[in-house]
């Protein structure tokens, strides 16, 4: 049994072993890590043997804890990180290349549409209606998506939604108010088996889900880094954020927002950034300067587009694939019972 994982930001474990009477056996740790002194990699992997093989990559963890002395030193892997390489091999967990992935650009739908679709085409997914897949949105009105857990009041000045013209949405994941324009934006949504993510914690796979995203922001010469827990970040300050959520079904749902381009003047009309809470419940957004990318490229906003649809279909070696009407009117039944409905978009007041 083999097993892989890549530590983001860091570097490749492999983990080789066997299974007898459900416990590992001649288990083998290796990769192009660091460790210090060299008898480390004897311990950690006699801390693995006869190991349960129910057991979960957090308890994985803790046994290699154990075997560590004080002054090991670990560079570009962690105990966690051989938990989940070891879940890998075990087959418990899935990798990249596992799935069979479509990749999607639009179509142009009402902002709400979008919301709706991840919700609904994991529901597709799961049933085995559609492949797993990373979509790339276009919508044709100015919105404001909420998350989940986010009092209206406290992010929404309401005068400014009226005088734009704008549709607030709530969505299914947590995080924090975006101010979405059409062309000022990139967001994708991408849906998978919450095994891709196994045995990770949300702060390991945030920027395992995204490690895509920062390639393709280094080949357009844009400078980012991840910071945790889920924002994607300049020097100079926030290009983007994250947000997930995970059913029971076994699929989930890890979508992105970038800035493009912002009208700050509209966006600070719009949303109650920095302004004191009206109401002691909810999430509140956090107060981050925004650094869109094009402050650091020039490039049209179609043709960054492209590079993403581009690198995610070679790097997973994807199939194209399309939204049919048929999905589209599914999002908007969902829409007219549920996202467009007066107590889910102010379920938190």
């Amino acid at each position: 049994m083999h097993g892989e994982y890549k530590v983001p930001g860091g570097k490749l474990v492999v983990v080789d072993t066997d299974v007898e009477e459900d416990r590992l056996a001649r288990v083998s740790v290796s990769g192009d890590f660091f460790l210090d002194p060299d008898d480390a990699l004897t311990r950690i992997t006699a801390s693995l043997e006869g190991a349960p093989a129910s057991s979960s990559a957090k308890d994985l963890a803790a046994r290699v804890e154990v075997a560590l002395h004080e002054g090991d030193t670990l560079m570009g892997v962690t105990p966690e990180a051989i938990g989940i390489a070891v879940r890998r091999a075990l087959g418990a967990a899935l990798s990249w290349d596992d799935i069979d992935f479509d990749v999607i650009h639009g179509p142009v739908v009402d902002p709400m549409i979008n919301v709706a679709m991840d919700e609904t085409l994991v529901e597709d997914v799961a049933a085995g209606r559609r492949k797993p897949f990373m979509r790339l949105w276009e919508w044709n009105g100015p919105q404001v998506v909420i998350g989940s857990f986010q009092s209206y009041q406290n992010e929404i000045q309401q005068d400014g939604v009226d005088r734009y013209g704008i549709t607030v949405s709530r969505r299914v994941t947590g995080g924090g108010a975006m101010f979405m324009e059409p062309g000022n934006c990139i967001t994708y949504s991408l849906v998978i088996p919450t095994a891709l993510v196994e045995g990770m914690s949300f702060e390991q796979a945030y920027p395992y889900l995204d490690q895509w995203v920062m390639e393709v922001l280094d080949k357009l010469g844009i400078k980012a880094k991840y910071v945790p827990l889920n924002d994607i970040a300049s020097e100079y300050g926030k290009i983007g954020g994250a947000a997930q959520k995970r059913w029971a079904n076994g699929y989930m749902v890890h979508h992105v927002t970038m800035a493009y381009d912002i009208d700050a003047i509209k966006m600070n009309e719009v949303l109650r950034i920095g302004m004191e809470k009206i109401r002691d419940k909810g999430t509140r957004s956090a107060v981050k300067r925004v650094d869109p990318m094009r402050s650091q490229t020039g490039l049209p906003r179609e043709e960054i587009l492209q590079v993403f649809f581009d690198h995610f279909k070679e790097k997973y070696n994807a199939s194209v694939g399309t939204i049919t009407e048929a999905d589209l009117e599914v999002a908007r039944e969902r829409c007219e019972t549920k996202f467009a409905r007066e107590e889910w978009v102010h379920r938190i007041p």
